[in-house]
């Protein structure tokens, strides 16, 4: 063993750490953890773990967290200077509703996953008033289910389900709705919901029309559409 121990030292030279350490300054901080010696080699044997530094929040990937996907850019370009806002509350209801659609294997983001999604968020003035009036997160899945079925138990959604036409159609309404209101500073969930009701063949309108939502209701939730942005939260 002493004479393997040998020859080895007798070759070309190893590092003595894993990973060498860079003496200038890199755009990635390390994490040095001392290893006892090795028996093996004789030398001493450090282990580095580069961690990356996070980069500053860019004023683009700003811009895409406060917006949601249209069929309109042309009207998002032409007036810069008036951007466009989601509330952090739609948002995170779309979100929501993206994983709806992924957990039920649904190929797309349907005004029935937004109507999830809405209600998975759960905090939202348009998610209290859906539960208030009897409509509630489980009532809708169950409803869903029997409308559009089960998806193949083979089948997996893709990471981001594209939205169906009418979903997509769903939240231009409710961009629409926002800029001729003129009311509050951002597209609320109330909006969004709206925009579902908007889709009269769509499974989201269906959905809440056979729980008891209608257009008295929808009157009443549209009073206070704005009120998302002043209890916005980020």
């Amino acid at each position: 063993m002493a004479a393997a121990a040998h020859t080895l030292a007798s070759l070309s030279p190893i590092s003595t750490s894993i990973i060498p350490s860079k003496s200038k300054t890199s755009s990635s901080s390390q994490l040095h953890f001392p290893l006892k010696s090795s028996s093996f080699l004789g030398v001493p044997a450090r282990l580095s773990l580069h961690h990356p530094i996070p980069r500053s929040r860019s004023a683009a990937a700003t811009t895409v967290l406060s917006m949601l996907p249209t069929a309109n850019p042309d009207r998002i370009a032409a007036s810069p200077d008036k951007m466009i806002k989601w509330s952090a509350r739609a948002i995170k209801s779309f979100g929501m509703g993206e994983l709806e659609a992924r957990k039920l294997k649904y190929p797309n983001t349907g005004t029935e996953a937004l109507l999830m999604g809405i209600l998975v968020e759960g905090t939202s003035e348009a998610a209290k008033f859906l539960r208030a009036n009897g409509i509630t997160l489980f009532k809708v899945r169950e409803e869903t289910v029997k409308l559009l079925g089960k998806s193949d138990m083979y089948f997996f959604s893709p990471e981001h389900p594209p939205l169906t036409e009418p979903a997509q159609r769903a939240l231009d309404w409710a961009v629409d709705a926002k800029i001729k209101s003129g009311e509050g500073e951002e597209v609320t969930v109330t909006h969004m919901l709206l925009g579902i009701w908007s889709e009269i063949d769509s499974a989201g309108h269906k959905i809440l029309a056979s729980l008891g939502f209608d257009d008295e209701k929808a009157s009443e939730l549209a009073k206070n559409a704005h009120i998302d942005a002043a209890m916005n939260y980020r």
